[in-house]
């Protein structure tokens, strides 16, 4: 059986950390990289979010020997085919400054009507050896200018369908009501409990 206890979460971002242990309520017990010891940056080389969550649990998987989990998020824009995706983070540049990816971003989109996007997580598990895939997609606009001043990225000009506020005009308890990532997240505590025969929340 998964110990629960000791999976690792392949990121430094702290951010992310806060999201996911927010949406796991007492479901499982994450650790991150700096606690675990592991002070480094895993590079995202590859075209697909699968890809580059995978990676991320791959080095920590060698590295340590333990059930681990990497994530990739993009953005995917209608208008312009799909960007950022898989280059949400370096949009603007390999600086990840995301002030000048979402000003690029509103740019880009300064002539469209069609404002429709989706964020999409994908969540690569590596457990007992064996890799597990989990997705999560939230649909919603990009606003014409940003709103608000909590979350991260390009909360500020996201909105999710059914909401009336921007993800950074959000509590992380209202965000987890769309989040992509809470979705993913919810997945992947799911098929542990089941590894563990419990019933699924």
């Amino acid at each position: 059986m998964p110990d629960m206890k000791e999976i690792i979460f392949a990121t430094q971002n702290s951010h992310k950390v806060e999201e996911i242990r927010a949406a796991l309520n007492d479901d499982l017990s994450i650790v991150t990289l700096g606690e675990a010891g592991l002070f480094i940056e895993i590079p995202e080389p590859f075209d697909t979010l699968e890809q580059n969550a995978m990676e991320k649990a791959r080095v920590i998987h060698q590295l340590t020997g333990k059930n681990c989990f990497g994530e990739d998020t993009g953005l995917e824009v209608d208008a312009l085919q799909g960007e950022p995706g898989v280059k949400s983070a370096r949009y603007a540049g390999e600086e990840r400054d995301f002030k000048k990816n979402t000003e690029k971003l509103l740019y880009k989109l300064r002539d469209e009507e069609n404002r429709r996007a989706k964020f999409r997580t994908v969540i690569a598990l590596i457990l007992d050896n064996e890799s597990h895939y989990f997705e999560g997609v939230c649909e919603g606009n990009i606003l014409e200018a940003p709103h608000g001043d909590m979350g991260f990225g390009y909360d500020p000009v996201f909105q999710p369908t059914g909401a009336s506020k921007s993800f950074a005009e959000m509590t992380t308890h209202e965000k987890n009501k769309y989040s992509h990532r809470r979705k993913a997240m919810d997945q992947l505590v799911n098929f542990l409990r089941e590894k563990q025969g419990l019933r699924q929340s």
